[in-house]
């Protein structure tokens, strides 16, 4: 079982560790310190909860639902569009209003909302969760939930490092031009995410 586990914790990293609007944004919030703890509870807790389902044969849903995979990625290219020009819109105001510990902190509500909003409105997370590791489990039949359980800790593993490990590039943003070259990252990372998903089919 404990090997079943680690091939879990194994294939949620490896499916998650590629740069994506979610990553992104708990990589930024990290680098400001605004709520880390609460950014990355958000997310670990919401993949346990998409992959507790995946494990559990939820994704089933889209063959009983056929409009479901298409209204999850229309509206997933129309959120990524909008959070992009956002970040391109802070890096046109410059620098000094993204130092960390400048600038009036986003409220917790808001930096919540925003997190909620990048994890289960992004197609990508359910296909990553849901669909891949769900049907990955499959394999390990009859310990699915030893799978599950080591794909939920991969996936806390990966946001507390990311969250919390992002303080040690602080340094480098503690130049406004840095933080300007990272919204720019961002915002092209969303709206290349937005391109794939809309002529990706």
């Amino acid at each position: 079982m404990f090997e079943t586990a680690l091939q879990g914790w194994l294939v949620a990293i490896s499916l998650i560790l590629a740069i994506g609007a979610q990553n992104a944004f708990v990589l930024r919030q990290g680098l400001r310190r605004e709520h880390v703890a609460w950014v990355v509870a958000v997310c670990a807790i919401s993949d346990a909860i998409l992959i507790a389902a995946g494990v559990a044969g939820f994704s089933a849903a889209s063959k009983a639902l056929p409009w479901l995979g298409d209204a999850m990625r229309w509206g997933g290219v129309a959120f990524l569009l909008a959070y992009g020009a956002l970040r391109f819109r802070a890096a046109l105001q410059g620098g000094e209003s993204l130092a960390p510990g400048e600038g009036p902190a986003a409220s917790l509500g808001s930096v919540l909302g925003t997190c909620l909003v990048l994890t289960w409105a992004n197609p990508h997370v359910y296909l990553d969760t849901v669909a891949l590791i769900g049907s990955i489990s499959a394999q390990y039949a009859p310990h699915q939930t030893s799978f599950g359980i080591g794909a939920a800790l991969g996936s806390f593993t990966f946001f507390s490092a990311l969250g919390f490990g992002a303080r040690l590039l602080a340094p480098i943003f503690a130049s406004p031009r840095a933080w300007v070259v990272l919204e720019l990252v961002i915002g092209a990372t969303m709206w290349t995410i937005a391109a794939g998903l809309a002529f990706g089919g």
